[in-house]
C-alpha cells in the first residue's frame, strides 16, 4: 500500500493497538507520544494521513494541529479523542482537522475514515505519485508503468512509493529500512536486496532499468544510468 501514517497518541495500549492493526493492513506507521516530537515528525516527514489525539503532553493536539497548518502542512488530519462535545468538534475542525473520531471507536470505522481521507485528497489530484513513467495512486493502491499494472506485494508497493518520492537521490539502506520497514537496518539481512530484485524484475518487464545501485551507498531511482554506478 505504501501509505504513510503518523500516529500521535500518548496512551501506549491504544497506540500499540492502532499501529499493529494498520501495519497488518499494509500501512507504514510511525508513532509519536508527545507534542514536541510530533511537531518534529510533522516538519521532517512526508505523511499521507495524520492520526492525532487531543490530550497529549504539551503542546496538546489542538496546538500541534494549529502549528502544523500555520506552517503550510497539508496532510489530512483525523482527530482521535474522547472529547466528543459539539463545541470540541467545532474547535478541532475549525483549527484544521479534516475529520473527527471519538473514543472508544471501532477499528473498522477508523480504517474506513482513513480510506475516505485518502480518497478525498485523491480527488484533488495530489495523491497520485509519478516519475519516469511509473505511477502510484494512493487511493486505489494501483501501481503501473507505461499504463501497465504492476502486481506488487505491500512491501514492494511501499518501496516503490518511497523511490518515487525521492527520484535522483541516493537512498541509503538505513534510510529505506527506517521508512519502509519502520525498523533499523542491521547490516546482515538481505531482505532489502531481495525486495529490490523483485521490484526491478516487475518494473523491467515494461521498460529499462530505473532502480540503480550506488556502490557502497544505497540505491537511486531515475531514468539515467549515470545517476549511479551499477554493481
Amino acid at each position: 500500500m505504501g501509505i504513510r501514517v503518523l500516529l500521535i497518541e500518548d496512551e501506549e495500549k491504544i497506540a500499540d493497538f492502532i499501529a499493529r492493526g494498520l501495519r497488518e493492513e499494509g500501512y507504514i506507521v510511525e508513532h509519536r507520544s508527545d507534542g514536541e516530537s510530533a511537531l518534529d515528525a510533522l516538519r521532517s516527514g512526508e505523511w499521507d494521513v495524520v492520526l492525532l489525539d487531543w490530550w497529549i503532553p504539551e503542546p496538546d493536539g489542538l496546538a500541534v494541529l494549529r502549528s502544523y497548518r500555520a506552517t503550510g502542512g497539508d496532510a489530512p488530519v483525523l482527530f482521535l479523542t474522547a472529547r466528543d462535545a459539539v463545541s470540541d468538534r467545532v474547535r478541532g475542525l475549525d483549527s484544521g482537522a479534516d475529520d473527527y473520531l471519538g473514543k472508544p471507536f471501532s477499528f473498522d470505522e477508523l480504517l474506513a475514515r482513513i480510506r475516505a481521507l485518502v480518497r478525498r485528497v485523491e480527488r484533488s489530484g495530489s495523491t497520485v505519485v509519478a516519475h519516469s513513467g511509473v505511477r502510484v495512486d494512493l487511493a486505489t493502491q494501483r501501481a503501473e508503468r507505461a499504463g501497465k499494472p504492476l502486481d506488487l506485494t505491500s512491501k514492494e508497493h511501499a518501496l516503490l512509493l518511497f523511490f518515487l518520492r525521492h527520484p535522483g537521490q541516493v537512498l541509503t539502506r538505513t534510510r529505506i529500512y527506517d521508512h519502509v520497514w519502520n525498523e533499523s537496518y542491521d547490516g546482515l539481512s538481505n531482505t532489502l536486496e531481495v525486495h529490490i530484485m523483485e521490484l526491478r524484475r516487475k518494473l523491467e518487464a515494461h521498460g529499462h532499468r530505473l532502480i540503480h545501485t550506488a556502490r557502497g551507498r544505497g540505491y537511486v531511482f531515475g531514468e539515467s544510468a549515470d545517476l549511479a554506478k551499477e554493481v
